[in-house]
């Protein structure tokens, strides 16, 4: 890796969630906006949402993983929400440094496996998951209920 990165799990209610992370996860949700973004992890951190940052010596972010432990039918499974690095940052390391740490916190917390959804036409995404042994085991199905055609994720 050619960036020097130090990894730190966020606390609910950290300033940095709002300041360093929202505009990182917006790079990847573009119609959610700051207010959005506050509502959103303000619900998901009362369901379990952690967020792990990466950041430079500098103490920039470079990148972000939103994720939680889920019990399921399937055993404990890490799910992610969210991982992204800054995109003028991308092939650097990031991404794989923070998939390193999400992998061994799984592993910490007694989970089976680490699960996420990629929407179907990330194909960068997609090579980034299978060379780091992210198999495909599933198809993940939606549909809309507030009645706009494409109004969801």
């Amino acid at each position: 890796m050619t960036t020097p990165v130090t990894l730190r799990r966020l606390p609910a209610g950290d300033p940095r969630i709002g300041s360093d992370v929202g505009p990182l996860i917006r790079t990847l949700r573009p119609a959610l906006d700051a207010e959005g973004f506050e509502r959103f992890s303000a619900e998901a951190q009362a369901q379990g949402l952690e967020f792990t940052a990466a950041y430079d010596e500098a103490d920039r972010c470079l990148g972000v993983a939103g994720h939680r432990v889920l019990a399921t039918s399937r055993g404990r499974v890490l799910f992610v929400d969210d991982l992204v690095t800054d995109p003028r940052l991308r092939s650097a390391g990031i991404g794989e440094r923070l998939l390193d740490e999400l992998k061994s916190l799984a592993r910490a917390r007694d989970c089976v496996r680490i699960e996420l959804d990629s929407g179907v036409t990330n194909q960068r995404a997609h090579r980034f998951y299978h060379r780091h042994a992210l198999t495909i085991r599933a198809l993940h199905f939606a549909v809309d209920t507030n009645g706009a055609p494409g109004a969801g994720r």
